[in-house]
């Protein structure tokens, strides 16, 4: 048996002051705030006074009715909270279309999207899917939004009418799945720990209730969170995000999968990159009206919370369950690799203001000062003989 360390307080991370620089929300808004704070302060009494941080995102994230992901507030686009590459340019789901139809040239497979969003990029992958003549035999939709899920339905009747019966949304993962899974911006949104490593010991930071939420951290004590804590083996005075959740994914969806490929696309490191001792404050990120910042406390359910994705550990999660590495690299190199300057050509006759925007979206994609370098793209699967095209140059399986 161990002995439970008791938590105690600990200066909070740096944050955005509360000020001018975040808007003020609603007042509908801030009661549903409110009332996922209540809910939220009363599993820390429930637990003694204390959770960690990995169970204060998922409530804040993804509590019944209540959590950012499940509630009803608009959280892509303009008026949403931030936005993804499938709404910055069309030639994202097109592009990656591409490398989803050389995974189903053969068979008449499957595709599988994991929190599909506004339901831009299903529509804009089996829109090109259609057009190259490669539709898949089903679209699955896992989506754990109700208020996503009716925007997304919207969207893809109202664009592919003709492809409606291939299209179907589900709540749970399949028992077994042949085809293409995607994920695009999920590894980041699923709830991280933070582990602080001190001169005299290791600790997980929680959160604790004081008129308010505040930080705290307790001794971590044996398991699969120290476990990979003392593979980091981060020098004293170090703090970042240790994600036993997005590992966990990758084996679900192993399990299910007997034949073809995981695309997962997101923004992160290898574990060196991730780790680095410069990166000395990890990478937990909030997102509020187009604002970055970080105070994860700030209206709970109003706000994304994210951190960045360890990719070792998605390619050692899948690898351990029994996949092989198809490809790892960055977004830029992905999407020139499978097609995205070809598609770009095609429309070199259209008119002038819709080449402009859509080589401006193409440099948002590409450019290294943009999503080009940061956002990578791994691929894993099961039963794929032939090299993807996606990774054909400058794969960087070996810096993982």
């Amino acid at each position: 048996m161990g002995i439970v360390a008791q938590p105690f307080p600990v200066p909070a991370l740096p944050t955005t002051p509360r000020g001018a620089d975040l808007p003020e929300p609603s007042e509908d808004a801030r009661r549903h705030s409110d009332r996922l704070s209540e809910t939220i302060h009363r599993e820390i009494d429930a637990a003694g006074g204390w959770i960690g941080f990995a169970r204060f995102m998922e409530l804040a994230l993804y509590a019944p009715g209540l959590g950012y992901y499940v509630a009803g507030a608009t959280k892509l686009g303009g008026d949403g909270d931030f936005v993804t590459a499938p709404e910055i340019s069309p030639l994202f789901g097109r592009t990656l279309a591409r490398q989803i139809a050389q995974l189903l040239e053969r068979r008449a497979d499957s595709v599988l999207e994991l929190g599909a969003g506004s339901g831009t990029m299903a529509a804009d992958v089996l829109g090109e899917l259609q057009n190259i003549d490669c539709p898949p035999r089903r679209y699955l939709i896992l989506e754990t939004s109700p208020q996503l899920a009716d925007r997304q339905r919207r969207m893809l009747e109202q664009r592919l009418p003709a492809l409606q019966e291939r299209i179907e949304w589900i709540s749970a993962l399949p028992e077994i799945f042949d085809g293409v899974v995607i994920a695009n911006e999920v590894l980041d949104a699923l709830p991280v720990h933070l582990v602080a490593w001190r001169k005299n010991g290791v600790f997980e930071r929680g959160v604790s209730w004081q008129d308010g939420f505040v930080w705290s951290e307790r001794l971590l004590l044996r398991g699969a969170l120290r476990d990979v804590a003392e593979t980091i083996g981060a020098e004293a005075d170090y703090f970042s995000e240790i994600s036993l959740m997005a590992p966990a994914l990758v084996r679900s969806l192993s399990a299910v999968l007997r034949k073809g490929a995981l695309l997962l696309i997101d923004y992160g490191f290898g574990r060196r990159e991730y780790y680095h001792p410069q990166r000395s404050q990890g990478t937990l990120m909030c997102h509020y009206r187009h604002r970055a910042h970080g105070d994860p406390f700030f209206l709970p359910g109003l706000q994304d919370l994210t951190a960045h994705v360890d990719f070792t550990a998605i390619a050692e999660a899948g690898i351990d369950a029994g996949m092989d590495m198809l490809g790892y690299t960055t977004q830029a190199q992905f999407l020139v690799n499978s097609g995205i300057t070809q598609l770009l050509e095609q429309h070199s006759a259209d008119a002038a203001t819709s080449r402009f925007a859509l080589t401006a979206g193409a440099q948002k994609l590409l450019s290294p000062a943009e999503m080009g370098e940061l956002f990578k793209v791994i691929a894993l699967g099961r039963r794929i003989d032939d090299p993807l095209i996606g990774f054909a140059s400058g794969d960087k399986s070996r810096m993982l």
